[in-house]
């Protein structure tokens, strides 16, 4: 089914992209267009999860550089019996991760410097198990394409926006449609924020519940989720693009079009469902 949407997905954002090269730059924007699209929908399968971690300055880490985080991560691949991940570092004092990568076996999972100092052992193991859970479902590909193209698209629409200012009253009718390209710079946010909407929320409460599986702990999630949200209320991330925030394990950027555009459940609500299952034991299942 992730193959049937990645398809679909890549089919919007390409007739997307050519409608905003043709905006921009007439019939050699559009010619742009789709040797751009060709490009990025190759690139998007095969190297997105690269450009989201250097996007965020993700630094692969050895069991001697970070030996408690990466043997956790090992230990916890173990138990959900998958393939150990990478490990990255991202250098954020906003406590977050992520994970990312193709299939599980080119699965990456990257943490903030700010997660390591906030979270205790138990919540930590939480969060990285809610990872995990996300490799081994294969969300990451589908996740990590979104993020790549959307924030594309935010690109374009910013170049759009740059071309109508400096064609000022040139009239030439052969050019490009100033009222398509005032739509191009309208749509390409709008369009990134139903692009993270389309990542169906629900994936986030089945990584949830299959990472207190994994770790044994759904307190431990539950305690980690409160103290990540309480942090990004007050400091957003200071690096990356909001078009990337569904791949967090909770939304980085809670102003502007971010916030218009949820990405994941409310967390109240994933907690709640969390404690429901510490007192239940369905986590044992």
């Amino acid at each position: 089914m992730n193959h049937v949407k990645s398809a679909m997905l890549l089919a919007l954002l390409t007739a997307l992209l050519l409608f905003l090269g043709q905006a921009i730059a007439g019939e050699s924007g559009l010619m742009m267009a789709i040797v751009m699209a060709l490009v990025m929908n190759f690139g998007s399968y095969w190297f997105s999860d690269k450009i989201v971690l250097a996007m965020y300055g993700g630094r692969e880490v050895t069991e001697r550089e970070a030996p408690e985080l990466v043997q956790m991560t090992r230990q916890l691949a173990m138990q959900a019996n998958m393939p150990m991940p990478k490990v990255y570092i991202l250098d954020e004092q906003a406590p977050n991760a992520f994970a990312t990568g193709r299939s599980p076996k080119k699965g990456a999972v990257a943490v903030s410097a700010g997660l390591l100092q906030m979270l205790n052992r138990d919540e930590l193991a939480g969060v990285i198990a809610h990872e995990l859970a996300h490799i081994q479902n294969r969300d990451t590909l589908i996740m990590t394409i979104a993020g790549t193209i959307a924030g594309a698209l935010s690109y374009l629409s910013q170049m759009a926006m740059w071309g109508m200012l400096f064609r000022g009253g040139n009239d030439d009718r052969e050019g490009p449609n100033p009222i398509a390209a005032l739509l191009g710079i309208v749509i390409a946010p709008v369009a990134a924020g139903i692009i993270q909407m389309a990542i169906s929320r629900s994936r986030e409460y089945i990584a949830d519940a299959r990472g207190a599986q994994i770790s044994g702990s759904p307190m431990g999630l539950a305690n980690a989720l409160r103290k990540i949200e309480s942090y990004a209320k007050r400091v957003p991330m200071e690096h990356g693009n909001p078009a990337t925030a569904h791949l967090f394990i909770v939304n980085p950027f809670v102003g502007g079009l971010a916030g218009l555009f949820r990405t994941h459940p409310e967390t109240a609500e994933r907690i709640a469902l969390l404690e429901r299952m510490a007192m239940t034991g369905e986590y044992r299942a």
